[in-house]
């Protein structure tokens, strides 16, 4: 069973991969592959053991596999299906096809035969996308296969993340001081004993770090929370804020994750076309 309840923080991959069609309120230059895996490097070494990507974050997956798949015994590692990025713009496509082969690719460009986790990357018609496609029954084939440890949904609405309750091992919400929509379906999953990832919970770079995770972990169903930054400090400062106020809040933690045996992937640079 996933248990994320030892990684209160997890590092969004986002930047290091893409800086176009950004929701920060500044933009930053796209760090170098050397750098991006330097970054990588010392995000383990600062004890983030949960990395969260998709295929829509540009060069993120690339750069992982080339940069920490020799450490991954290290990490719980987060990838989507559904969104693609390129040439500047964001295209979606659900079908089985496209969903497998989005999966195919992911485990060559991380350099694994395991994701611990696929979420589905959704647009804002999120209850369409559960309901009309066949993205849930995919994920459940190749979770079944052994090549997935947990599915869920990183959607839009309320509506979409209440549907996911049914059939997910964990769930994504976008949660912060500004909006607390989905405060009812954290609670109903943490009935359900699923895990509750926090995206966007700094509002994309809007709110002070200090102050949202000191909301966010006043929740005591709130299990993780996923930031990007270019900046090692800030992440040691949100990583250090999050396990103090992590380790208040009156949920009991459960035993440890333990991450698969590392993919025996020959040295290389893989691609996916």
């Amino acid at each position: 069973m996933l248990d994320l309840s030892r990684q209160p923080l997890g590092f969004g991959a986002f930047k290091i991969g893409r800086n176009e069609k950004i929701k920060y309120p500044t933009g930053y230059d796209l760090p170098s592959e050397a750098d991006a895996i330097r970054l990588l490097n010392e995000v383990l070494d600062l004890g983030i053991g949960y990395i969260d990507t998709a295929p829509a974050y540009g060069l993120s997956e690339e750069r992982i596999g080339k940069g920490i798949a020799h450490r991954r015994q290290e990490y719980i590692l987060s990838t989507k299906v559904g969104e693609r990025f390129e040439n500047g713009e964001s295209t979606y496509d659900f079908s089985a096809e496209a969903v497998n082969a989005s999966l195919d690719c992911s485990l060559k460009l991380l350099q694994t035969d395991f994701l611990d986790i696929v979420l589905i990357h959704s647009p804002a018609n999120d209850v369409e996308v559960l309901t009309q496609t066949d993205v849930v029954d995919v994920l459940q084939q190749r979770k079944a296969k052994g090549e997935i440890g947990a599915i869920g949904l990183s959607g839009k609405t309320v509506e979409g993340a209440k549907l996911s309750l049914e059939w997910a091992d964990l769930l994504m919400v976008e949660y912060h001081l500004e909006d607390r929509s989905h405060e009812p379906v954290i609670l109903e999953a943490s009935k359900r004993g699923l895990p509750v990832v926090v995206k966007k919970g700094l509002s994309a770079g809007h709110l002070s770090p200090r102050e949202a995770i000191r909301f966010l972990f006043s929740n005591p169903y709130v299990t993780s929370l996923v930031v990007g930054s270019l900046n090692r400090d800030h992440l040691r400062e949100n990583l250090n804020l999050a396990r103090q106020l992590a380790e208040e809040t009156c949920l009991p933690k459960k035993s440890s994750y333990q991450p698969p045996t590392p993919s025996r992937w020959e040295d290389g640079g893989p691609s996916c076309t």
